[in-house]
């Protein structure tokens, strides 16, 4: 276990730039004193924005360099220049032992392309998955992957996910045994397609895994708690990803016309303003921000672009926790487990 995890900032990625960025850094590192950081990115800009925060002047390191990945450049083009941009140096940090985990809000295809080349995926992985903590009614939040790094998916691929879900769970919200249920189009054994049916038949017999495996669960019932990851294929995890979003944008949007439509609306909002401020605590997505590229042989966390500093500083405690609690080792101690028990059937047919 590491106790003063290293970890790498792309500080130019992000759509509030540096400023935000170190903002966010500067305020994880109140949570954990213990960490420290490179900085990757225009060593102007950084040093003028550290000079708000001596905290984390203290704690850190700048590596300048002129390239940004821009939002909206396509993987193959940023891959080209990895080795002159902040993102692409923060990757190649991870990579080359400097820093136990790489942070960025930029451009997420560039991201994951990068980070895949660069550290490729764990042995017994074969494709590395998007994975991140969603709201529910329950008492814990709800690991989800993929959420759009594999379109399509084998039952291999979501027996693998399904590892690195429980995972991160156990580690996120300090579970000894998750619940995990694979996302399907009903409830029912004879429903979904072959991919998922087997995926679940090899999770059933895997009784030494540390999760408990409880079947399907339906896109309804992703926020209602009663699960605690939820595995998909990357197509299916975005839509239901996107379309939760939508929804709840949707919910408070229709409040706030509702609320402003009369004179009676608002003093009724007035009344319910508690529970209002509630609500807009508990959907707000920097509450939730940091996603992770699980399988790789290093641990990256994705920002969301638009965050704030608490946003930011959400993801970097992401990194430092997957960091302290040797996330690798737990996924690796798991697979071996399913490819014991695979060899076993092998053996016996």
């Amino acid at each position: 276990m590491t106790n003063k995890p290293h970890i790498a900032i792309d500080a130019m990625g992000g759509d509030e730039g540096v400023r935000v960025m170190m903002a966010g850094v500067a305020e994880a590192r109140r949570r954990h004193d213990g960490l420290r950081f490179t900085l990757f990115g225009d060593e102007t800009r950084i040093k003028a924005a550290l000079d708000n925060h001596p905290n984390l002047n203290a704690a850190s390191e700048i590596a300048h360099c002129d390239g940004v990945v821009d939002a909206n450049e396509k993987p193959a083009t940023a891959l080209r220049k990895a080795n002159s941009t902040s993102m692409g140096l923060a990757i190649q940090a991870v990579k080359k032992g400097e820093a136990g985990a790489a942070v960025s809000a930029g451009n997420t295809g560039a991201l994951m392309a990068m980070s895949k080349l660069a550290l490729r995926t764990m042995p017994g992985i074969d494709r590395p998955a998007l994975a991140a903590l969603l709201p529910t009614l329950g008492d814990n939040d709800v690991v989800m992957l993929d959420l759009g790094a594999n379109t399509e998916c084998d039952a291999r691929n979501l027996v693998q996910f399904a590892v690195m879900g429980a995972a991160y769970a156990r580690v996120a919200m300090d579970l000894s045994s998750p619940r995990v249920r694979l996302l399907n189009i009903g409830t029912e054994d004879l429903k979904g397609t072959g991919e998922i049916k087997d995926a679940a038949s090899i999770l059933r017999e895997s009784a030494d895994l540390q999760m408990s495996f409880d079947g399907f669960t339906e896109g309804d019932k992703l926020a209602r708690g009663d699960v605690d990851v939820i595995v998909s294929d990357g197509f299916s995890g975005n839509v239901a990803l996107k379309t939760a979003e939508g929804t709840a944008r949707f919910v408070t949007d229709l409040l706030r016309r509702a609320f402003t439509s009369s004179i009676r609306s608002k003093i009724g909002f007035l009344i319910s303003k508690p529970a209002m401020h509630l609500l807009k605590h508990h959907l707000d997505p920097n509450q939730h921000n940091g996603a992770v590229f699980l399988g790789l042989n290093g641990v990256v966390v994705k920002s969301h672009g638009g965050a704030n500093a608490k946003g930011v500083a959400n993801a970097v405690h992401v990194a430092a926790r997957l960091l302290e609690e040797d996330i690798t080792q737990r996924i690796t101690h798991d697979l071996a487990q399913i490819h014991a028990l695979a060899k076993a059937e092998t053996a016996a047919k």
